[in-house]
């Protein structure tokens, strides 16, 4: 964890910032892990925000960057605090959901092996439509949203086409 100095910090972003200590982070779970990280982000871009608008108001009176910059040093100080520590929630959150995902992928390999050890289970429905079938018919194109509205497209077309005949 990087120093951070507390003294520019209010009380409540001491506690948020004490929050994201590693072994606070290893502690939690990955729901936790996520309104932390939505938490810290917010409090990030508020004091980034307050940083840039404070040095854009400096650079002005002062004509020159650097010295508006150094007149704003507590906001960029808070800053990369919660910068820091937006790393440290984030890493931490990568590092559960990482996990997480390893564990829903073995619970769902280990359900598709009990499926495969129980047997092939063929309802008499699927058996029936399948010795009906004489292979003849042709393949049915797959109705999607875009063919829907070419389909439309193209009716309308038709319609107008039709409408200007009707008129004449």
């Amino acid at each position: 964890m990087a120093i951070v100095n507390f003294s520019s910090l209010s009380e409540s972003d001491k506690q948020l910032i004490l929050r994201t200590e590693p072994a606070k982070l290893k502690e939690m779970t990955e729901d936790d892990l996520l309104d932390l990280h939505a938490l810290i982000r917010r409090a990030r871009n508020k004091h980034r925000t307050n940083y840039r608008r404070s040095s854009s108001g400096h650079v002005s009176a002062d004509r020159s960057r650097s010295k508006a910059s150094a007149k704003a040093e507590r906001d960029a100080e808070r800053s990369e605090a919660f910068e820091d520590a937006l790393a440290r929630v984030s890493r931490q959150l990568a590092v559960a959901a990482k996990a997480s995902a390893a564990a829903l992928k073995e619970e769902r390999l280990a359900r598709v092996a009990a499926a495969k050890a129980a047997g092939p289970t063929s309802s008499p429905a699927k058996a029936s439509k399948s010795t009906k079938s004489s292979g003849t018919r042709a393949a049915t194109k797959k109705q999607t949203p875009a063919s829907k509205k070419k389909q439309a497209s193209t009716k309308a077309a038709g319609k107008r086409t039709q409408a200007k005949r009707d008129a004449r």
